[in-house]
């Protein structure tokens, strides 16, 4: 992998990823942009003990343009986009309108490929692979941010989950704190090492669904289940059968089998709903160990995390979503209408042939 760091017009940090070591990234931004500024602040919520990122500029986002004047494609001649060269393999760069910025984090965009009609379920292992390694090669730089405690890589897939852009990409947020949803983790982490005299939660869970029926998919260092209680109605956990906190503790044998068994796992994803459906919405999420001091989880430190991929979408079946409605958005109490082994079941019968 060879790593090009360049800066877009308005100062924004820019950086390519290129599988090859002889490719040259000299283009310049030719845009006529303003210093980006920001307006993003973080708001503690006193009741429920979390936080809410302030951040009016993103209102002014750029919104479902039309596909020949996506941000996202390479530089065309006079058709100027956020990535000044005419090519790439996989782009990284500040986000023009981040939800997090300054002392309140960063946002980063990851463009996964220069095909606009493409998705990462349609890149090859190679491609894959290099993005795998520019979400490494991030979390590793942004932890080292003095403002950043915890960095989030994720893809929104499909207008249905509030995508903005069709081009195929994800983002990176590091926050400047330990996220509620990795709190709870480390919570349940910290009351299970004690009460069982130090066994590990993570291990437990992934060994008993190993041995159960919900597992989808299995390699030699990845497992892929819908867990037991599953939010979503079809919502799958990719874990490394070796713990470790983040992604920079994969050792070269998972880094190897990663694109092989996510690309499957996304392209089941895109066939349990049936011939002619739309592909289907998701949100791809990697849970990582918090960079930041864990003092108020007790007896747990950076290696008893385990990182994970949670995958899941909103669509129920064919022709309708899940929707977050009051028992959900008002108590954070989910629904399920597909059962967990139901799913896991569907997503075993749409393996590739």
């Amino acid at each position: 992998m060879k790593k090009t760091s360049t800066r877009l017009a308005d100062g924004r940090e820019l950086i390519y990823y290129d599988s090859r070591d002889d490719v040259v990234r000299d283009a310049v931004d030719r845009r006529p942009l303003d210093p980006t500024v920001t307006s993003s602040g973080i708001r503690r919520d006193v009741l429920l003990g979390d936080a809410v990122a302030i951040a009016s500029h993103r209102q002014g986002r750029t919104y479902h343009p039309p596909a020949d004047q996506c941000p996202l494609c390479p530089t065309r001649g006079e058709r100027l986009s956020e990535i000044p060269d005419s090519s790439y393999d996989v782009v990284v760069f500040e986000n023009r309108f981040p939800s997090l910025a300054g002392d309140s984090g960063r946002c980063e965009v990851v463009c996964f490929t220069s095909d606009h009609d493409s998705s990462f379920a349609d890149l090859d292992e190679e491609q894959a692979r290099l993005v795998l390694d520019a979400w490494t090669d991030r979390t590793s730089e942004l932890s080292h941010l003095p403002s950043v405690e915890q960095v989030f890589c994720f893809e929104n897939r499909g207008a249905e989950i509030g995508v903005t852009l069709g081009h195929p990409h994800g983002q990176i947020y590091a926050y400047p704190f330990t996220t509620p949803r990795t709190a709870l983790m480390l919570r349940s982490l910290a009351a299970h090492k004690e009460a069982t005299g130090g066994e590990n939660l993570f291990d437990t869970v992934v060994e008993e669904e190993l041995s159960g029926e919900r597992v989808v998919l299995e390699g030699e260092h990845w497992v892929a289940f819908v867990p037991y209680a599953a939010h979503w109605p079809y919502e799958v956990h990719l874990y490394p059968k070796r713990r470790v906190p983040d992604l920079l503790g994969l050792d070269e044998a998972a880094r190897t089998e990663f694109p092989q068994v996510y690309l499957e796992l996304l392209r089941r994803f895109d066939r349990i709903f049936g011939e002619g459906e739309p592909p289907t919405p998701y949100i791809a999420a990697w849970h990582q160990a918090p960079f930041g001091q864990l003092e108020e989880f007790e007896g747990v430190s950076r290696d008893d995390f385990a990182l994970h991929l949670e995958l899941f979408t909103i669509r129920r079946t064919s022709g309708k979503l899940k929707f977050l409605a009051g028992s959900e958005s008002g108590m954070n109490v989910f629904i399920n209408d597909v059962p967990p082994e139901r799913a896991a079941e569907r997503l075993r019968e749409v393996a590739s042939s």
